[in-house]
């Protein structure tokens, strides 16, 4: 298939400004840009499908430009809903810094930044030389700024279709930069850079927009309570990734796999093939957790991903560090334990069962379980000895419940 034909046969084409980029894709040789506001210092993995089309272009003999937003970031891209907290200069600025040490290392990206060619521009010259070039009636037709008259919008989120058009005109004057990528959610900001690029220049530029990665109700891919699956694995570790991807829904999975895999089409089919004739396997949900911790991470982090997740609950889990276990486990309960004490004790003190009957009741009937083992000595006395590296202890109740105790 031609980069074309691939990119729409995984869903990651939703719509292109001229007909005439599907020969240019093809030919290879295009320079273009995708863009990030610098809101955190790393990407989550509601990017990940954006930066892989990049890297899907760039492998078609494509050159990609990573615009990170120092200007537009201060301003904040309009919310359909409400207006975005804005962030301080020097959180920008260390966001920027982490975000660009990412990017170059994970997907090998030129990095630029839209604070360089911005700061300079004084609010006469804005308003003469790019806010001229704007039809107001325009505006208001873009879906993210419709969508905000009934509850109001402020000029500087007004004003930012209009920075993001000027980023565009500057890397195509000064980089011979034709093209534009990202989300559905940016068509109204390229079209603006597309058209301020005519109106200055004379010229043709181009745009692409791919479909937002998101689950069978429409949910953004990655983002659950607003907490995001994060790309740094020193925030999100390689287990936790491992463990997100193997639990996603199987009626998506093919779906994620298209979009965020380079595996190829037969390869697909065959995963496709095989997880309708055995589900319960986890098969594709593996290979997807495979694909991408590799990309982002490397081989051995995936390894160590898959070891702790088979290790983790089995009772092979001394094999596992201290380390380790807190960094997969940092969001279970957790508890302190300064001495010896009785089994019984310490499930009533911290919790875990609400009365020493119902402790004894849940030792006897096999319930619960000391690092993966289960435990039925009323008697037993939690020592630091039970400790692994005589730092943590895994208390487990019934099938599903998990407590962490720290030694200290």
């Amino acid at each position: 298939m031609t980069i074309f034909e691939d990119l729409k046969w995984r869903g990651l084409i939703q719509d292109i400004s001229d007909e005439a980029l599907i020969e240019k894709l093809n030919q290879g040789g295009l320079t273009f840009y995708i863009g990030t506001d610098p809101t955190a210092d790393s990407m989550h993995i509601g990017h990940y499908s954006s930066f892989l089309i990049s890297k899907r272009l760039a492998r078609a003999g494509h050159h990609p430009i990573l615009l990170i937003g120092g200007a537009t970031g201060l301003i904040g891209d309009p919310k359909p809903t409400s207006e975005r907290p804005m962030i301080s200069k020097s959180e920008v600025a260390k966001n920027i810094k982490g975000l660009k040490k990412q990017a170059e290392t994970i997907f090998g990206f030129e990095v630029v930044d839209n604070y360089e060619w911005t700061k300079e521009i004084n609010v006469i010259d804005f308003l003469r030389d790019y806010g001229k070039h704007f039809n107001i009636n325009y505006m208001l037709a873009k879906d993210k700024v419709k969508s905000r008259i009934e509850t109001g919008i402020t000029f500087a989120e007004f004003s930012y279709m209009i920075l993001q058009a000027l980023d565009f005109l500057h890397l195509f004057t000064t980089r011979n930069c034709t093209l534009q990528v990202a989300g559905s959610d940016q068509w109204g900001n390229i079209t603006a850079g597309i058209e301020l690029i005519r109106k200055k220049c004379d010229a043709t530029a181009y745009g692409m927009v791919m479909p937002l990665v998101t689950d069978s109700n429409g949910v953004k891919f990655g983002k659950t309570e607003g907490n995001a699956l994060w790309l740094d694995k020193e925030k999100t570790s390689s287990y936790e990734m491992y463990q997100y991807l193997i639990n996603l829904e199987d009626s998506m999975i093919i779906e994620y796999l298209k979009k965020l895999t380079f595996l190829s089409k037969e390869e697909i089919e065959e995963i496709e093939k095989q997880h309708l004739e055995n589900p319960e396997k986890r098969e594709a949900h593996k290979r997807l957790a495979e694909e991408i911790i590799t990309d982002l991470h490397g081989k051995s982090e995936f390894e160590k991903a898959k070891m702790m997740s088979e290790s983790l609950f089995s009772e092979d889990i001394t094999k596992l560090s201290a380390k380790d276990i807190i960094s997969s486990l940092k969001d279970i309960p957790k508890f302190p334990v300064t001495e010896d004490i009785l089994l019984v004790d310490l499930l009533v003190s911290h919790g875990i069962c609400s009365s020493k009957r119902e402790a004894r009741e849940m030792i006897c009937s096999g319930a619960i379980s000391i690092n993966n083992k289960k435990e039925m000595n009323l008697e037993k006395m939690v020592t630091k000895a039970d400790f692994i590296e005589e730092q943590v202890l895994i208390v487990k109740k019934g099938k599903k419940k998990y407590y962490l105790g720290f030694y200290q």
